[in-house]
C-alpha cells in the first residue's frame, strides 16, 4: 500500500505539475532583421530547472514565432526527466504600447522514479497582455497545460508487488493545470534579461501543487 500511495503521487506530481515555459521578450524591441533568438533560463517548478528556447522569427506583417524548447530538472540523472515543447507564438493585436500575445504548443515529456517510467503528449496555450517600451516591458499571463495520454511502464519493483500491472498508453486526458502570474524584462543591444514569476492551479480549480509557486530568470540573444 505504502508503494502504490507513492507511486500515486510521484504520477499527480508528474501530470499536474507543469508550468507553461513559452519564449518571454520584448515585442517592442524586435526588429524586423532579428531571425534568430536563443534563450536560456533557470528557475524554480518544484525543484531547480534549466531550459533552453530557440524561436524563429517570420518577417511577417503581424509578428509570428516558431519555438522549440528543452527543459530539464538540475539531478545526477541528465535526461531521465525532460520536458520538449514545439509551437509558436504571435502578436495578435497592438495599440499604442500595449500588446496582445498568443501561444500554442504540442508537448512530450518523461518521468522516471524507481517505480515507473511515464511519457506523456500534451498542449499548452496562454494569452500574454502587457505594456512595452523599447527598453523595457511588463506583462501578466494566464496559460493552460494538458497532459492529453499517458505511457505507464513499471519497473521490477513495482511489478514484484503488483504483478498484474500492466504496461501500455493510457486514455483520455489524465490532468491538466493552470497557471498565472506576470512578467518582466530589460533590454540592451542585441539582448535582453527576463524575469517570470507566478502560480499554478490544478484544473478544478480546488487543488494546488504541492509547491504551487514558480520563478524563472532568463536570458535572450537576437541575431539576424
Amino acid at each position: 500500500m505504502k508503494i502504490l500511495v507513492l507511486l500515486i503521487t510521484f504520477i499527480l506530481s508528474f501530470l499536474n505539475a507543469q508550468i507553461l515555459q513559452a519564449q518571454t521578450l520584448n515585442w517592442e524591441n524586435l526588429k524586423k532583421e532579428e531571425k534568430h533568438i536563443l534563450n536560456a533560463n533557470i528557475g524554480w517548478e518544484h525543484g531547480m530547472v534549466l531550459g533552453l528556447n530557440y524561436n524563429y522569427h517570420f518577417r511577417t506583417e503581424i509578428p509570428l514565432m516558431a519555438e522549440i524548447t528543452l527543459s530539464i530538472p538540475s539531478g545526477s540523472d541528465f535526461l531521465d526527466d525532460f520536458k520538449t515543447k514545439l509551437g509558436g507564438q504571435i502578436n495578435f493585436y497592438k495599440t499604442d504600447n500595449f500588446r496582445f500575445n498568443a501561444s500554442l504548443h504540442a508537448i512530450y515529456r518523461r518521468y522516471e522514479n524507481p517505480l515507473v517510467v511515464l511519457q506523456n503528449f500534451g498542449a499548452d496555450a496562454a494569452l500574454v497582455l502587457g505594456y512595452y517600451k523599447p527598453r523595457w516591458f511588463v506583462a501578466g499571463e494566464f496559460g493552460f497545460d494538458k497532459a492529453i495520454a499517458t505511457r505507464f511502464k513499471h519497473l521490477e519493483i513495482y511489478k514484484e508487488v503488483y504483478p498484474e500491472a500492466k504496461n501500455g498508453w493510457y486514455e483520455p486526458a489524465t490532468g491538466g493545470n493552470f497557471n498565472f502570474g506576470i512578467q518582466s524584462g530589460y533590454s540592451f543591444s542585441e539582448s535582453e534579461l527576463i524575469l517570470r514569476a507566478g502560480k499554478a492551479m490544478t484544473q478544478d480549480f480546488k487543488t494546488t501543487p504541492l509547491i504551487p509557486f514558480y520563478l524563472q530568470l532568463g536570458y535572450n540573444y537576437k541575431l539576424d
